[in-house]
């Protein structure tokens, strides 16, 4: 009876161990308090000198993070460069020639490796970095949750598979992808606040100037000056996705849409005559319930499909899983190993010489220890040897004296 309590118990045991060891931990703002309390100031103070050298990156940062959480959570699987195992998602149809700031977050990364090591994911460093963006560029502030850890893996087709909603897509279609990762309508239109910020090239917006019809007529013949209709022709050329303050992060976006001059399809179409024109109205009115809706949405965006606990790791280096890192140093190594001969010194020389010079003494001086230890044993021994021999003789006089 008692033995098979016990087994009972060491299943029972063992079946909670591995549980908690595949569970996902809860996202908290404070996770770092012990571990890396000035995590915030050196993604900060990266990301800051980043925009103030080039506006535009602040946007570019945002979408990162944006780009990241929409394929299989916010796990930093947009960094990943491709690997023989994997194709990355850098050159997925949504990301191509599109998201940027790769460089920034290798700096970044640089900066809290150098504060603590081995402690930040990549995909915390993503999220921090989307709050400093904004924040650098005037914007609301929001509490990260933060205890990510980083995929093993990137996905090429989960990334082409749609969930990135592309700039040509209806309002039903916005407002589907969104539902589908856990956002509300409301999310969805706040979140597209964002456009407030950054720059489009003109294959993003070339069909909307030359042939919508819901486009103001000034605010396209402006953008034509500089992106030609035929394909191929000036398609990298940029514009700003908000017209009156593209620098600035603020509510200028939503006026933009209702003056019909959203630069993408799908931003126009949030304020076309649907269920989402009273939003776009309501903060083009009121910038505060924008930045309480935004910050609010950005932290749920956050929490899409993270992984924690043991799942996943921490990167060494952003862009590649640690496997292949750790491969790539082994492989230097050995060639370092092979390739560089250093010759000894002549006071690494000496030095050793003199090492091999005083362990000889110190044998020697140990086996004569020993031969005079063990030359004292056998004088020792002769001496108790010829007593009791002695004793002996004595003992049969004195009984041969008696008798």
């Amino acid at each position: 009876m008692a033995s098979s309590i016990l087994i009972s118990f060491a299943l029972l045991a063992s079946t909670l161990f591995f549980m908690s060891g595949t569970s996902s931990a809860q996202l908290t703002h404070n996770f770092y308090s012990k571990s890396c309390p000035k995590v915030f100031d050196a993604v900060g103070s990266v990301v800051r000198a980043a925009v103030a050298k080039e506006k535009r990156m602040g946007a570019s940062l945002l979408r990162l993070h944006f780009h990241d959480c929409f394929v299989n959570g916010c796990d930093g699987s947009i960094l990943l460069d491709d690997t023989s195992s994997f194709t990355g998602e850098k050159t997925a149809r949504p990301n191509v020639n599109s998201v940027r700031g790769f460089n920034v977050i290798d700096d970044v990364k640089k900066k809290v490796e150098g504060v603590c090591p081995g402690v930040v994911s990549c995909a915390d460093i993503l999220a921090i970095s989307a709050l400093e963006s904004v924040l650098a560029l005037g914007g609301p502030e929001w509490t990260v949750k933060l205890g990510r850890r980083d995929s093993k893996t990137a996905s090429f087709s989960a990334a082409n598979s749609g969930v990135i909603p592309p700039p040509t897509s209806t309002l039903s279609n916005l407002i589907n992808r969104f539902q589908a990762v856990g956002l509300s309508t409301r999310d969805m239109v706040a979140l597209s606040g964002a456009h407030t910020i950054g720059q489009a090239r003109c294959t993003s917006f070339r069909a909307r100037i030359y042939n919508d019809t819901n486009i103001d007529a000034a605010f396209a013949r402006s953008r034509r000056s500089n992106c030609p209709r035929p394909s191929g022709s000036g398609d990298n050329n940029l514009a700003p996705l908000d017209v009156k303050t593209p620098n600035s992060f603020d509510n200028a976006y939503y006026g933009n849409l209702i003056s019909q001059k959203g630069l993408l399809r799908s931003d126009q179409r949030l304020h076309n005559g649907g269920s989402t024109d009273s939003l776009v109205e309501q903060y083009s009115k009121n910038p505060r319930s924008f930045y309480a809706d935004f910050a609010a949405a950005m932290v749920r965006m956050g929490d899409i499909r993270p992984l924690t606990g043991r799942n996943g790791e921490i990167r060494k280096n952003c862009r590649v899983p640690n496997y292949v890192f750790l491969e790539a140093a082994s492989i230097s190594l050995r060639i370092e190993a092979r390739s560089v001969y250093i010759p000894p010194s002549p006071d690494s020389i000496s030095n050793f010489a003199i090492c091999r010079i005083l362990l000889s003494m110190i044998v020697v001086g140990c086996c004569c220890f020993c031969l005079f230890y063990f030359y004292e044993s056998l004088k020792m021994f002769e001496f108790l040897a010829y007593k009791y021999y002695i004793d002996e003789l004595k003992s049969i006089w004195m009984v041969n004296v008696v008798n």
